[in-house]
């Protein structure tokens, strides 16, 4: 894997006060901070955090910092993270999808690591002509995953194989950032999200779309799976709405304005159908009840920065967490009183990937544009509840 020929641009050499709602440094040149915008949507400014509520891990009374048990960690030299998933098979596998220069320029390179006494190390790693920016397993093969990138294509890749990808799924006209394989037993479907504002829907199986989406007036950040409702999947946009669809009917069934920001990621509790939460621009994350939309069911404040990715537990009902721009990853039980449970706080660039294991109730992974890629185990989550 080739690493990147130039120094790259650090973000976390720059004070946290020269990030700007409008750009990423203020002593950026112009193109790279509108390059950077389009690929990786809006910052907030300082001033777009001073909603009310609670603020950070001692007003919550949550922990803070990284006190997690033995923490697992991968440098990926050049290789900026955009996302982590673990296997739904294989205890201790995880995929990364990377970019080279934050995803502005250059390839991408998907990751296949594997855990073992000494620590991450590298099964297999794939090149992409372009960013990579999320990823997802399949959901009956163990060996096969797709990813998504900057050019607009999705590809299909086998870890079993050396060399990839088996397929190419073009139709999108600009990046994709969200793709996702659907749970439901006896089929094939991933849905795809696009800063062309549209959804596909996909059997990989198929060389060409199933089916196109249209109703998001801004670009697609997010796309999942109902692990509940076949056929049923969430939508969070720029146009600052959260929508549900369903296979059956190109029309959206549920549209929810659920910031006045643009929402940057969404997630299905695993133990109730009805219930949604999305993480944006402002700092918040907001709970949704699909029967009733009119107002959240709870709201977390805490983070500084925009909410870049949130992930329910899929061991305990109301348990949530979130990374940031802000660096950190916090950890939530929506149902106290108190409801930040902890604060991690080992990256140094823009945490970007989240994921909770499925085999493990207290394994963690995320990855960072600070070109690491950690797994490790929240105090909160080893504690009993």
């Amino acid at each position: 894997m080739d690493s990147v020929g130039v120094k790259a641009l650090s973000f976390a050499d720059q004070p946290k006060s020269s990030i700007q709602g409008s750009g990423f440094l203020t002593s950026a040149s112009s193109s790279w901070v509108s390059i950077l915008k389009s690929r990786n949507g809006p910052l907030p400014s300082r001033t777009a955090v001073a909603a009310p509520g609670r603020r950070g891990p001692e007003a919550a009374g949550g922990m803070s910092g990284a006190r997690c048990g033995a923490v697992r960690t991968l440098r990926v030299p050049g290789r900026h993270g955009y996302a982590a998933e673990f296997s739904p098979y294989l205890p201790g596998r995880l995929a990364c999808a990377t970019a080279q220069h934050y995803g502005i320029a250059g390839c991408g390179t998907l990751l296949i690591l594997d855990q073992n006494e000494s620590g991450l190390r590298l099964f297999r790693s794939f090149d992409w002509n372009d960013g990579l920016f999320d990823v997802t397993w399949s959901e009956n093969n163990e060996h096969v995953l797709v990813t998504c990138s900057g050019d607009g294509s999705l590809q299909l890749w086998d870890t079993a194989k050396a060399v990839g990808p088996l397929q190419v799924y073009k139709e999108h006209t600009q990046e994709v950032y969200s793709v996702d394989w659907s749970q439901t037993r006896g089929e094939q479907l991933v849905v795809s999200g696009s800063w062309d504002q549209t959804v596909k829907l996909w059997d990989p199986t198929v060389g060409k779309s199933l089916c196109t989406f249209r109703g998001h007036e801004s670009v697609i950040y997010s796309t999942i799976w109902s692990p509940h409702i076949p056929g049923c999947f969430a939508s969070a946009s720029g146009d600052q709405t959260l929508r549900i669809w369903d296979v059956k009917s190109t029309g959206v069934r549920i549209v929810v304005p659920a910031h006045h920001a643009e929402i940057l990621s969404c997630d299905w509790c695993k133990y109730n159908e009805n219930l949604l939460v999305t993480g944006a621009v402002d700092c918040s994350l907001r709970g949704w009840d699909l029967r009733n939309v009119r107002q959240p069911v709870f709201e977390l404040l805490g983070h500084t920065y925009a909410v870049r990715r949130v992930k329910f537990s899929p061991f305990h009902a109301s348990v949530l967490a979130s990374c940031s721009y802000d660096f950190t990853v916090r950890f939530w039980n929506f149902s106290k009183p108190d409801p930040l449970l902890e604060t991690v706080e080992h990256h140094t660039e823009f945490t970007c990937g989240l994921d909770l294991s499925l085999q493990s109730p207290t394994q963690v992974a995320d990855c960072a544009w600070d070109e690491t890629i950690k797994i490790y185990d929240p105090v909160c989550l080893t504690m009993p509840a």
